[in-house]
């Protein structure tokens, strides 16, 4: 399994003009798939709405968003924190970019058509590790469910 990581991350590192893009992608997949999994149902909403997200905030191919999910979750089972994932996002990511991935963390926890108070809790420990303000957290919550 490490073999194939570092397989992922040599892949990439070479084609991009900056080093940090896999450790990147990989925070956000394993984000998105720790609100996915907290309330113990793994809906196949939530899952085209993870694999939507890595297409359009990441610019990911259809194959690339399939090898991103698969190193993901082998991450997140092994992730002691989410700190982990949220200090590259921090290192790398912009506050407009921070939004668009809270706002994509709710969608997904949306996508089921019931938000669990485990998904809103991950989130709101999310949102205070990227440095998000309350009224910043909560405009993306709302983008999300009325979208």
């Amino acid at each position: 399994m490490l073999a194939k990581i570092k397989k992922f991350f040599d892949q990439r590192i070479l084609e991009s003009d900056t080093p940090s893009t896999s450790q990147e992608q990989l925070a956000v997949a394993a984000l998105l798939i720790e609100v996915m999994i907290i309330d113990g149902e793994l809906a196949e909403n939530e899952l085209a709405s993870i694999t939507a997200t890595l297409g359009e905030l990441l610019a990911l191919s259809g194959d690339d968003v399939d090898e991103l999910l698969t190193l993901s979750r082998s991450e997140v089972s092994d992730a002691t924190s989410l700190y982990q994932f949220t200090r590259h996002i921090n290192e790398h990511f912009d506050l407009d970019k921070k939004m668009r991935l809270m706002t994509s963390l709710w969608r997904v926890a949306y996508a089921d058509g019931t938000l669990d108070k485990h998904e809103e809790n991950i989130i709101r420990r999310i949102a205070d590790l990227i440095h998000l303000r309350h009224n910043e957290y909560i405009r993306c919550k709302l983008n999300a469910r009325d979208a």
